[in-house]
C-alpha cells in the first residue's frame, strides 16, 4: 500500500456538495451509496458542472456520503439526492496511491497514525477527495486523499 503517512495540515474550502447519504456499517453502505450516486450522474450533470468526486464520512453514527463537487449551488438535484455547502475546515491529509480497493487498510491505518500522534480532531466529517479519474487513470495510479478533521 502506498500511503503517505505525514498528515500535512490543509484548510479544506467551503464546497458546494451534491450527494446520497446512506447511514449503516460504512464498508457494506458506501458501496450502494455510489452505486446510485454514480446512477445520477446523467441527470446530476444536466444541470450542474461536476468538479470531481468526493465521500463525506462520520462515526458515529456511521454516516456515508457518496457524492460530487459542483462548481456552484445547483436550482436542482435529482431525485435521491441532497445538496449541502460543507463548510470545510481545517484536515489533516494522507493520500493513497493506488486501487480503491486498499481504501479501508489505509483508512485503517489514517485513524492509527491520528491516534499514534495524539492528533486533536474535531466532530466532523472526514474527507475522501477521489483526485484522480478512474475511467483515465491506471488503478496503480489512482490518487485518493483521505482528510481527517483536525481541531
Amino acid at each position: 500500500m502506498n500511503l503517505t503517512e505525514s498528515g500535512d495540515i490543509v484548510q479544506w474550502p467551503e464546497t458546494h456538495y451534491v450527494f446520497v447519504e446512506k447511514k449503516g456499517v460504512i464498508p457494506r453502505i458506501a458501496p450502494e451509496a455510489w452505486e446510485v450516486a454514480i446512477g445520477l450522474v446523467p441527470q446530476l450533470a444536466e444541470k450542474s458542472q461536476i468538479s470531481w468526486r468526493m465521500s463525506l464520512y462520520k462515526m458515529p453514527p456511521s454516516t456515508y456520503r457518496a457524492g460530487f463537487v459542483v462548481a456552484e449551488k445547483p436550482n436542482m438535484v435529482p431525485a435521491g439526492m441532497q445538496y449541502e455547502l460543507f463548510g470545510g475546515g481545517k484536515y489533516s491529509r494522507f493520500v493513497l496511491t493506488g486501487p480503491y480497493s486498499d481504501l479501508p487498510a489505509a483508512t485503517r491505518r489514517v485513524f492509527e497514525i491520528v491516534a499514534q500522534r495524539g492528533i486533536a480532531t474535531r466532530d466532523d466529517f472526514c474527507i475522501e477527495s477521489y483526485v484522480s479519474d478512474p475511467r483515465s487513470r491506471p488503478e496503480e495510479k489512482l490518487i485518493t486523499e483521505i482528510l481527517i478533521p483536525t481541531a
